[in-house]
């Protein structure tokens, strides 16, 4: 029945929690609260996400803000660093090289600025993926269904032979619509589990 698993990137395939970021780094909710609000949670970083501000711009337009609302020092800190945080995920791409083995087509479908992208894509696991759409490359950003029509479209891919993995619910529930099974991931094992529901067959203690 199904033929290609789609994954998201950040927060399935490598490392990506702001809030969990912000609050070990501040210790307060507080500025947590202002310091997202000011950069993750922007909308600098939403035209980010959609290639519609470069980084040095977005940046810019943040460290503004953070210095009208007294949080230059944190909100810098924030931008020289988080990028740091991108760790590889070894268990998920672990399951993704079992899926190849089985014969499924591997894709990612991703909010993520371009500088973040060309990072990605020079780490080992790249060339597991046959393709995929990066928001910044179509200029629209997930939930919004032009993305995963972008996605259907650019690889003929039959939304009802597809899954799509991402730790959004929004994001699962948008690729639901357009008949496209949604898988909300909340860690590999809950993961493993949800794809043998789709008949997709993993062992897990043969994994690692």
């Amino acid at each position: 029945m199904y033929k290609n698993i789609v994954f998201d990137l950040g927060g399935v395939v490598v490392d990506f929690n702001p809030r969990e970021f912000l609050l070990d780094r501040f210790y307060s909710e507080n500025i947590e609260s202002t310091v997202y609000n000011i950069t993750f949670g922007s909308e600098e970083w939403s035209k980010l996400d959609a290639g519609l501000l470069t980084r040095e711009e977005g940046n810019a337009i943040m460290l503004e803000h953070a210095k009208e609302q007294g949080y230059l020092f944190e909100v810098q800190s924030v931008l020289d660093d988080w990028m740091r945080t991108l760790k590889t995920r070894r268990k998920t791409i672990e399951i993704i090289k079992r899926l190849k083995k089985m014969g499924f087509s591997i894709f990612f479908l991703s909010n993520i600025a371009q500088d973040t992208l060309d990072e990605l894509k020079s780490r080992e696991f790249w060339e597991l993926f046959d393709g995929g759409i990066a928001s910044c490359e179509v200029h629209v950003n997930k939930p919004e269904e032009g993305i995963y029509r972008a996605l259907l479209n650019q690889y003929k891919l039959v939304p009802s032979e597809t899954i799509f993995i991402d730790d959004s619910k929004p994001n699962t529930t948008s690729a639901f619509d357009l008949g496209i099974t949604g898988i909300h991931y909340k860690g590999t094992a809950s993961l493993i589990r949800a794809l043998n529901t789709c008949g997709i067959s993993i062992k897990e203690h043969l994994l690692w």
